[in-house]
């Protein structure tokens, strides 16, 4: 039976599926934090990009299914996030994209695809437009890259159950376990003044782009993926159903099924 958890009630409970074993996993000192990562299968590589608040942990439903397709899985936790630690230095999607290069280096990746949710999205667009060397395509997944894309705060009980999951694993998993509450101003002043792509910033992105929206999605406007998708140069759109903000979590064989479809799509 296909696994459905549209409000979230077995992720606020038990989190994701759990991540598979693997020795490839580890630290790398990058720009004053130290950032997890870990690598599961072999074959072309795709590199999974978190949301804010969360960690790798949550694309356990998605590294399976890319081990399946002969693809190589590599997760990381954002600076600050789950295992990786941070500095004082302040949170920006361009410092974030920098420490997904570190880990790259650190396991002698040329060139990956990256599929990116949320902030992740963010970071991955930012490396295919400055770095297209090293990236062989983004699956952009509910993110906006200026604030004109953003809705409105509105708290519902999905949104409830994601956060209280993530207070929960950041107590587990963080080296600072008691700054929860710096963490999420931290990051919520990055999500409120960055990032501001001009048209001529997307014009200038020329790797493959899929932008993923979901019919549900509680905080990126669908006018705004539309924007995203008539200036990013042969970028296509995928409308997911029934989903919202939390798709890979809800619905992870439809998530799924358009993550493979467009890594089949791009050159290895």
């Amino acid at each position: 039976m296909e696994l459905r958890d549209d409000n979230l009630d077995r992720f606020e409970a038990e989190g994701a599926a759990p991540l598979p074993d693997t020795e490839t996993r580890g630290h790398v000192d990058h720009d004053g934090a130290r950032i997890w990562y870990a690598s599961y299968g072999s074959g072309t590589p795709v590199i999974l990009l978190h949301g804010g608040l969360g960690n790798s942990g949550n694309w356990g439903y998605q590294v399976p299914a890319l081990i399946e397709a002969g693809h190589r899985a590599i997760v990381i936790d954002s600076r600050g996030h789950g295992r990786s630690t941070r500095n004082e230095r302040p949170y920006t999607y361009e410092l974030m994209a920098s420490d997904v290069l570190a880990v790259m280096d650190r396991l002698k990746i040329g060139k990956a695809a990256v599929a990116g949710w949320s902030d992740g999205a963010c970071v991955g667009m930012i490396l295919g437009r400055t770095h297209p060397e090293r990236i062989s395509g983004v699956f952009f997944f509910a993110c906006n890259m200026d604030p004109s894309g953003t809705k409105e705060f509105v708290a519902t009980p999905i949104i409830e159950r994601c956060f209280s999951r993530h207070t929960k694993d950041y107590a587990a998993l963080s080296a600072a376990p008691d700054e929860f509450d710096a963490f999420v101003e931290a990051v919520g002043l990055m999500q409120r003044t960055e990032p501001n792509y001009t048209i001529a910033d997307l014009a200038d992105i020329h790797v493959p782009v899929v932008i993923v929206h979901s019919e549900h999605d509680e905080f990126i406007k669908r006018e705004h993926a539309d924007y995203l998708v008539r200036h990013i140069p042969g970028a296509e759109m995928i409308l997911l159903p029934g989903v919202s903000h939390f798709a890979p979590l809800q619905r992870p064989a439809q998530f799924n099924a358009a993550l493979l479809a467009f890594l089949a799509r791009i050159p290895a």
